[in-house]
């Protein structure tokens, strides 16, 4: 990780604490290594909350992780934090980046906004069984929205709710 060598003049600082939680977070390493570092950055005004509470949930975690990188930001600017951060978690990003996009959670998420929900209700099913294709229709307020096809129920219903999220945003 170059993360160091990116922010030189935090070398011994702020930059080693976002390693640590880089290689702790990723790299398989104890809470209580982790609980080592948040407490090195703890107030010791007596009034810190725990490192053990801190690091107690994937949410808090990310909170910490954002903190650091904030300050970084606030120290250095954009243009030399944002390569820092992208080598540190290059990792993390290629694997974000390859994961399929789970349409249906997506049009889900954007419908609770508006109250709504949206069922699927398959139209068509056809072929021999080791080669069958399914029509599928995502409806909402007993209106379809979107419609798609696939090999199985749950790809024809993806397909139908990457349709949907498409009418919808336009």
């Amino acid at each position: 990780m170059k993360l160091a060598a990116d922010l030189p003049q935090y070398q011994l600082t702020i930059a080693q604490k976002v390693r640590a939680l880089q290689e702790t977070a990723e790299g398989g390493g104890t809470l209580d290594r982790l609980a080592g570092m948040i407490e090195r950055l703890a107030p010791d005004d007596g009034n810190a909350v725990s490192a053990r509470t801190l690091v107690s949930s994937e949410h808090r975690l990310a909170e910490v992780c954002e903190a650091l990188i904030g300050a970084c930001f606030e120290a250095h600017g954009f243009d030399a934090t944002a390569p820092a951060v992208v080598a540190a978690f290059e990792g993390q990003i290629e694997h974000a980046q390859s994961r399929r996009i789970d349409f249906k959670s997506a049009l889900q998420e954007r419908l609770a906004r508006d109250g709504a929900t949206v069922s699927y209700e398959v139209t068509d099913e056809s072929g021999p069984a080791h080669e069958r294709r399914f029509e599928v229709r995502a409806v909402v307020d007993g209106e379809e929205v979107g419609a798609g096809s696939g090999r199985s129920k749950k790809e024809a219903e993806q397909a139908a709710a990457e349709r949907a999220l498409e009418l919808i945003r336009g």
